[in-house]
């Protein structure tokens, strides 16, 4: 499984439309609302480099009111549940 996690600026006076457009799209698993320079973040879960070629050039960024895209590929997960096994002392 591929995670990307996609930085997306979208104009202002539509990103609910355009997070909940986003949202609906196959292989996109969330979409955040976020503060700062970007406006949405989307998380894209997918089985190939080609399915997110696909997710984010093909669909994504031609959803009405998408005015850039950033995309990250994950390497590695650390999950909370991964971290907390990593430093414990196995003291219990």
């Amino acid at each position: 499984m591929i995670t990307a996690i996609v930085f997306i600026k979208a104009e202002v006076a539509s990103i609910p439309e355009v997070a909940e457009q986003i949202a609906a799209l196959d292989g996109v698993s969330e979409v955040y609302s976020v503060t700062g320079q970007i406006d949405l973040i989307a998380l894209i879960r997918v089985r190939s480099h080609d399915e997110v070629a696909a997710v984010v050039a093909d669909r994504l960024n031609k959803v009405p009111g998408v005015l850039s895209t950033e995309t990250h590929i994950a390497f590695r997960t650390f999950s909370r549940h991964d971290l907390e096994t990593a430093f414990s002392l196995g003291l219990d």
